[in-house]
């Protein structure tokens, strides 16, 4: 196996970044790669949006829309590489990431490799629910989704009608009432239009919540107007319930039971691990414990960044939250931190500035906060949308979307609705 997959040996000090997530990619466009090398490392040669995942699985958008290559925005940076590899393990020892194409050694590592679904240990769930943490889950789900309705159509067997066209969706964070809204508007504007001859009022959108409310890390003013949203949409809220398994079709809860092929997990997640981390240092949500410097209390080689890394603080006791802007506040921070140490200048622990959190539900209907600000409907859907839309990578990208949302608006024909591939359960 190579020790060097093919990255040249330069007198600057190497930093290995593994993960082009929102941290990652922001410390990569950041660093000042005159004074150092930096190898960025990805299972996938594109970065992915999350927060827009689904858009994708609900046909709202195409997947190239908030899909950007990696190689692209590192284009023009000297001293920069980008390997298309999975990490099978970290040899801190040795100073080494070892990978499925080879072995790169480091003199800095930063570890920013995200979040992946919590099923909270039931292997039941894991194997059977159908999950929307990467582009491929997404489009999987929208096969799953438009391949229900092409088989209701079909079917004769009233009960198995109903089973494909309720949809029980899990977790009722911002994921959660974020895709509940999109398919509540399928129902309502677009799908009677592609199915004429289905009874599409046989449709159920179920959102499923083990905590007391939805959005429960929101203020109870927006929880309580998102709920509204919701249930004017025609979605059935089930909180202080919590699913216990899915078999045969039958999804079982604390409560109700539901008669559905289709569970959809967003429920949680936690931090997604390479091999070679000590246990000793992991913390809750498998998130790695980490100091003010956004480093290895005992390495400060190694630095972890975003979701899989944890800061416990006076103000977040549990850890900062796993949003996408400490992500990127952190990667902006640490390509800072590495460019003040090539200057010789000291620098600072990482500060968290809260930017406020957001959840969309359907048209002209969300709910923001803004520090103190609070305010919901119109005026937060265009901050909703303006915010998401300047956060994508590529002006193309933007255009896209902005076009896509524009035309949908006016129009009420998101997507295209196209089955690329039939969908098939992962196992």
């Amino acid at each position: 196996m190579p020790l060097t997959m093919n990255i040249p040996k330069v007198s600057l000090p190497r930093v290995v970044v593994i993960g082009a997530g929102f941290a990652g990619l922001k410390l990569a466009r950041n660093l000042n790669t005159k004074h150092y090398q930096l190898v960025l490392i990805d299972k996938n040669n594109f970065h992915t949006f999350q927060p827009l995942l689904y858009q994708v699985a609900s046909s709202g958008l195409e997947p190239d829309s908030i899909a950007y290559p990696i190689r692209k925005t590192l284009q023009g940076k000297p001293n920069t590489y980008y390997r298309l590899a999975e990490v099978e393990n970290i040899n801190f020892e040795k100073t080494e990431v070892v990978t499925n194409i080879g072995v790169v050694q480091y003199d800095h590592l930063v570890i920013a490799t995200g979040a992946t679904n919590n099923f909270f240990g039931n292997k039941n769930l894991e194997e059977n629910a159908a999950p929307m943490k990467s582009l491929i889950d997404a489009l999987d789900l929208r096969s799953k989704i438009l391949g229900n309705f092409e088989k209701a159509l079909n079917t004769t067997d009233l009960e198995e009608r109903d089973r494909l066209m309720n949809f029980v969706i899990v977790g009722a964070g911002p994921t959660g009432v974020e895709l509940s809204g999109a398919l509540a508007e399928l129902k309502n504007k677009i799908l009677p239009k592609d199915y004429p001859d289905l009874d599409l009022r046989q449709m159920k959108i179920n959102l499923v919540e083990a905590a007391p409310n939805v959005l429960a890390a929101m203020s109870e003013e927006s929880s309580v107007k998102a709920e509204k949203y919701l249930k004017d949409l025609g979605v059935s809220i089930w909180k202080d319930t919590f699913v216990k398994e899915f078999k045969d079709n039958v999804i079982s809860t604390s409560g109700e039971t539901f008669y559905s092929t289709n569970l959809i997990w967003a429920a949680g997640v936690m931090g997604e691990l390479p091999r070679g981390i000590d246990a000793k240092i992991i913390g809750r949500g498998n998130r790695i414990l980490i100091n003010e410097y956004c480093a290895l209390q005992n390495d400060p080689k190694v630095f972890v960044l975003g979701d899989v890394g944890l800061i416990h603080s006076e103000l977040y006791p549990n850890g900062l939250p796993m949003l996408g802007s400490v992500a990127m506040q952190q990667g902006d921070y640490l390509a800072h931190s590495f460019n003040r140490i090539a200057k010789n200048k000291k620098v600072k622990p990482f500060v968290y500035s809260d930017k406020g959190t957001m959840a969309t539900i359907g048209r002209n209907q969300a709910v923001v906060e803004l520090g103190k600000f609070k305010f919901q409907g119109v005026l937060a859907w265009f901050v909703w949308m303006f915010v998401h839309l300047m956060l994508l990578v590529g002006f193309r990208n933007r255009a896209v979307v902005f076009i896509n949302w524009a035309w949908n608006y006016i129009k009420f024909n998101n997507g295209s609705r196209v089955i690329v591939r039939p969908y098939k359960k992962k196992g």
